[in-house]
């Protein structure tokens, strides 16, 4: 299965009329996004879509024009307009999520019950058609999985309804707890509450650029020139997952650990496997003081690393971890099926030096030996029976 991948390359930050204007400059047309919007309940507003040039990159900026007064609304009414819209489902979910990642942050910021947050800026109809057009945008590329770098944190002072507040401004810190950030010597806001909030909820992880095959760019202009020069952009970078090659670069993590109970074991697997580790090893050994204990190695693509290394600390009593990059060797493959005399089966065809061979999926064979009352090694088997010929990709 090819994995669609995003990656937003944050170098200038992130706010939602950034993030809308980089996906729409990296091909959804804007009838996809007016369209998309006639399922929201909510007028009073225009959008304006139009080229531009940050330091002479080519962008889309993203405005919307409110054409009459809007009150402020709480979170509880943002979600019922939300709840009642005529939105695609996709579309509709993650922008509750979206918003309730906001709502969550300014409740705990302002000591208030989340219901009866009042979104002010956040709240008005620039910043829900910034949330809904984003999610109308991304679903419409049908992206699989999305990858976000580091986020730059600029600092001073920034007006709002409340007065002044330091930058990060703290709804943008309650969010991001957990996400990857550094600060930079500029006295602006980079990331706004909405785009810290659309970058916690979207994100599978946060690292380096991964390795796909880039099949568009787009780039999103902000609405104010930074005083240091550097584009005001939001860069996203829409690829697929490279094939498997022969020549590949990959992480390995490790640690020793003597007091973890190996019961979570399947649990921390089953979520390395799910982020997308390669592979995932427990093995025993002896330790100090004559200590049973085990050795965690997690080999996973370099752009994984921090989540892998965040979820180990998070899931293990490891108060520490190694890890390294390597580079591995692997045989070109691909993934399809073959007919068995006792069922079809999922299988990978791997090139060998000495030619192609089937090699059965594991869950897929423990699914047919189940469905026909057959032990398991009847079904490899069967596998085993059929010709490299047989093979036949996902699909046909």
């Amino acid at each position: 299965m090819t994995t669609k991948t995003i990656y937003l390359d944050c170098f200038a930050g992130i706010s939602g009329d950034m993030a809308v204007g980089a996906l729409l400059n990296c091909g959804v047309p804007t009838e996809i996004l007016h369209e998309g919007l006639t399922g929201l309940d909510l007028g009073g507003y225009k959008i304006h879509v139009s080229p531009a040039a940050g330091n002479a990159i080519s962008a889309n900026t993203f405005r919307v024009e409110v054409e009459k007064d809007q009150p402020h609304r709480h979170w509880a009414d943002i979600k019922k307009m939300l709840n009642n819209s005529r939105l695609k489902g996709g579309v509709k979910n993650m922008a509750l999520a979206i918003f309730t990642t906001l709502a969550e942050a300014e409740a705990k910021v302002h000591n208030s019950e989340v219901e009866q947050v009042h979104f002010h800026e956040v709240g008005a109809v620039d910043s829900i058609i910034d949330i809904v057009g984003f999610a109308i945008c991304l679903d419409h590329l049908a992206v699989t999985r999305v990858i976000s770098s580091a986020l730059p944190m600029g600092s001073g002072m920034i007006s709002c309804a409340h007065g002044l507040l330091p930058l990060p401004a703290p709804a943008v810190c309650e969010i991001l707890e957990g996400v990857p950030v550094y600060g930079v010597e500029l006295q602006q806001e980079l990331v706004t509450p909405t785009g810290a909030a659309i970058v916690k909820t979207v994100a599978d992880s946060f690292g380096p650029f991964p390795s796909m095959t880039i099949a568009r760019v787009g780039y999103g202009q902000g609405n104010h020139v930074l005083s240091d020069q550097r584009p005001n952009l939001l860069r996203v970078i829409l690829g697929t997952d490279n094939k498997v090659s022969e020549a590949q670069e990959v992480e390995v993590i490790a640690c020793n650990l003597d007091d973890w109970s190996p019961e979570g074991f399947p649990l921390l697997t089953e979520k390395l496997f799910k982020m997308g580790a390669l592979d995932v090893v427990l093995k025993p050994i002896h330790m100090k003081k004559g200590r049973p204990g085990f050795q965690l190695e997690v080999i996973c693509r370099p752009g994984l690393g921090w989540e892998a290394r965040r979820c180990i600390l998070s899931e293990t009593t490891a108060i520490g971890l190694r890890y390294r990059t390597e580079k591995r060797w692997t045989l070109p493959r691909r993934t399809g099926t073959v007919e068995t005399d006792l069922g079809r089966v999922a299988v990978k065809q791997v090139e060998t030096p000495t030619g192609l061979a089937l090699y059965p999926e594991y869950e897929d064979c423990r699914r047919l030996a189940i469905e026909r009352n057959l032990p398991l090694k009847d079904i490899y088997a069967a596998v085993n029976r059929c010709q490299a010929t047989d093979f036949e990709t996902e699909g046909n």
